[in-house]
């Protein structure tokens, strides 16, 4: 369940979707599946989960949510691109 911002710098509350930014991370565990009926018990499947993460409006703007092995979902600050400005057209 969201609470809070995910960065743990920031005490903004959740309370809608549609503020702010949502990330649905999808992990895996090396621990195996329970078995299952019509599994084959030799067959050994790494658990994957589905997590969702929010970052606040004034976080989503300069960070971003990464995976780190280890670690987890941490919240980084987002790498800004470069913008290209577009070309004027030369007039003959």
């Amino acid at each position: 369940m969201l609470s809070k911002c995910a960065n743990p710098a920031c005490s903004a509350k959740f309370h809608y979707f549609h503020v702010g930014k949502l990330f649905r991370c999808e992990t895996q565990s090396g621990e195996p599946h329970a078995l299952e009926f019509g599994t084959d018990p030799t067959v050994k499947k790494s658990v994957r989960r589905v997590e969702f993460f929010w970052l606040c409006p004034e976080c989503s703007g300069n960070m971003t949510l990464t995976f780190q092995q280890g670690t987890g979902v941490i919240a980084a600050p987002a790498v800004m691109r470069a913008i290209e400005k577009p070309r004027s057209a030369s007039v003959s």
